[in-house]
């Protein structure tokens, strides 16, 4: 039996996992996990290669089922969802999200209206709001007629986001959305995806690597190592050398900034490297 979009109350849609965990052939990706994901909060997935992060997000997005244990998501269990209640509540961008060849970015943002009206169903008034909205929010008006293709790393990742916001969901899967931009696009996609948390009241859990990036924008971190939780809590919580360096497994220097965040900085002794 499916689950019915208008059982679960607003506000109450958390995410639980319950010893949740993932195998491939004998191999452990996630090992046994239970922790609940509060809405409304940018949550950091942090952690070295091959630690989970992405393998968590895809289980939470539903893109594979747990091999073990339970996820539930507003209460019930994730797999009981019906497909298109869960894709007005929860919106996925996966490391390397699809070409898009061919279509505008106009096109592409209204694509994320198709759980509300299905392939068959009317796009109307409703609709067009909806996608004239995601666009301001995500400052992509200005290329609405441009092909997809033509943009650049950091405008493409503008026009997911805006994408994932016409869908109206509550919470939004980022998986690594930064990897391939360079460091003003890094803080533009972070900054405004922190903004839509604010605005909007979005959920948004997202796989970092550059833990400094994870530490300014995200509201609380989730370390993993080798598939298993190492560490969580507040930014400032993990931000310790002693914290840094159980994480990621090299010594690290806190510096602070200006503005009272704290900066880490591998501990690096160059007179060694050149010896070496």
């Amino acid at each position: 039996m499916t689950h019915d979009s208008a059982a679960s109350p607003a506000g109450a849609e958390s995410f639980d996992l319950s010893e949740a965990a993932f195998t491939v052939e004998g191999r452990a990706l996630l090992s046994p996990l239970t922790l609940t994901l509060e809405p409304a909060r940018m949550i950091g997935l942090i952690g070295h290669n091959g630690s989970g992060k992405s393998t968590l997000i895809k289980l939470l997005a539903r893109q594979q089922p747990a091999s073990g244990g339970a996820i539930r998501y507003g209460g019930e269990p994730i797999e009981r969802w019906r497909t298109r209640d869960f894709a007005r509540r929860v919106g996925y961008l996966p490391q390397t999200p699809a070409a898009a060849t061919g279509l505008t970015v106009k096109e592409l943002v209204s694509l994320g209206r198709y759980p509300w009206h299905g392939a068959l169903g009317r796009f109307g008034e409703v609709d067009r709001k909806a996608v004239e909205d995601a666009m301001r929010l995500t400052d992509t008006e200005g290329f609405a007629e441009r092909m997809v293709e033509e943009l650049s790393g950091g405008e493409r990742q503008r026009v997911w986001l805006a994408m994932l916001v016409a869908q109206g969901t509550r919470w939004m899967l980022l998986d690594e959305p930064t990897s391939a931009l360079d460091v003003a696009h890094q803080i533009e996609v972070l900054a405004l995806t922190r903004r839509l948390t604010r605005s909007h009241g979005l959920g948004v859990i997202v796989v970092l690597h550059d833990v400094n990036m994870a530490a300014r924008f995200c509201d609380e971190l989730v370390a993993l190592q080798r598939g298993r939780l190492i560490a969580r809590g507040a930014p400032s919580d993990l931000m310790t050398g002693e914290q840094l360096e159980r994480i990621f497994g090299a010594p690290m220097d806190i510096l602070p900034c200006p503005d009272g965040s704290l900066v880490a900085a591998p501990r690096i002794d160059l007179r060694e490297t050149e010896a070496a």
